[in-house]
């Protein structure tokens, strides 16, 4: 099976070249445009991921998944992630179930505690829960996904007594993918699970994520799950122009703006360029260049990693610029994506 190629977005507001800061109405307008057209061009997945901070406008993936479902026909959608810890399962389900729906079974959920905390107070919850809360979330949301009507009891949730849920999906099943950092407990996780598995790599370099992912395989082995249900995807910051100066100029403004401000609230950060055209460079882990250039450097990826099922290029933090957007999908379906499935077919 040909490795597939989609986007991420986390719908980030971030400055144009000129410094102007695009209005929420328009950013979400342009955000559908994009999938749109990542739709038209071919590509396999659009991602949605969920924020609750003011600098980003997909607190409610779901919803804006489901505009796109209705102006798109064969595009897999997805949330990238959702924020399972700080959520009802029932209501993550019916959400995807209904986004389902509306696409004609083209949902995907991709289940994650998030890279952020902000969900958590807001929700009433505890962050000394924070392992807990997803592992029994997550094992709510299989069960709701496996059968109609669910008896369960947990810690964090009222229990369900032969409840049914609806709607179904038009799917049989919805895939689940497990959205994992750098966490080896997640990665072992996804694989006794059996479940398909995300992995974020927005730094350093792809091959130091090798270990992870033996340890996702070894897991899923251990668990009886045959290999071909052990499918690996990628998230990456990606970014395509007509040359490798123009691609790394285009998304350069949006990263380190929204770095610049990570790097004051965690610190760890460097966000030179230096730094990041490094990241960009043959060992870095950004997918950012020309299409051929990208091409090799995805295929690159998949080698190293073992062999990958997915990789989503996570290009939002150069949204201010919506016409650079528009040409980076493009080139994504036109010259990336024709060289990487000739290559894995």
């Amino acid at each position: 099976m040909a490795l597939e190629l989609g986007v991420d977005s986390f719908a980030s507001l971030v400055p144009d070249e000129t410094g102007r800061m695009p209005a929420p109405t328009e950013l979400m307008s342009n955000l559908i445009r994009e999938i749109e057209l990542a739709d038209e061009v071919g590509l396999d997945a659009f991602g949605i991921g969920e924020h609750h901070r003011a600098d980003f406008i997909d607190s409610a993936p779901a919803i804006i998944l489901a505009a796109a479902a209705a102006r798109t026909r064969a595009i897999r959608l997805h949330s990238a992630v959702t924020v399972l810890s700080a959520a009802d399962p029932v209501r993550v389900f019916q959400d995807f179930a209904t986004l389902d729906l509306i696409s004609q079974g083209r949902a995907e959920i991709v289940a994650g505690r998030g890279s952020f905390v902000d969900a958590y107070p807001l929700f009433g919850l505890n962050l000394d829960h924070y392992d807990e809360l997803y592992a029994e979330k997550l094992g709510l949301l299989l069960e709701l996904r496996a059968r109609t009507h669910v008896t369960w009891s947990g810690r964090f949730r009222p229990s369900l007594t032969d409840q049914g849920v609806f709607p179904r999906p038009h799917q049989a099943e919805i895939p689940i993918w497990v959205g994992v950092g750098g966490t080896p407990a997640s990665f072992v996780r996804a694989g006794t699970l059996g479940l398909p598995l995300m992995v974020a790599i927005i730094g350093g370099s792809f091959a130091r994520f090798r270990s992870l992912v033996d340890l996702y395989r070894e897991a899923g082995r251990r668990a009886g799950h045959p290999p071909e249900r052990l499918r690996v995807g990628v998230h990456a910051m990606g970014f395509l122009g007509e040359t490798a100066g123009e691609a790394r100029d285009a998304f350069y403004l949006g990263w380190v703006y929204m770095f610049t401000k990570l790097a004051k609230e965690r610190g760890r950060f460097d966000v030179s360029r230096e730094h990041f055209d490094a990241l960009c460079g043959p060992g870095g882990a950004f997918l950012i260049g020309d299409p051929e250039t990208v091409a090799d450097k995805v295929l690159a990826a998949s080698e190293a990693l073992g062999g990958l099922s997915r990789v989503n290029f996570q290009m939002s933090v150069a949204s201010g610029q919506h016409t650079a957007m528009l040409r980076s999908i493009a080139l994504l379906g036109s010259g990336v994506a024709p060289l990487v499935r000739g290559a894995t077919a």
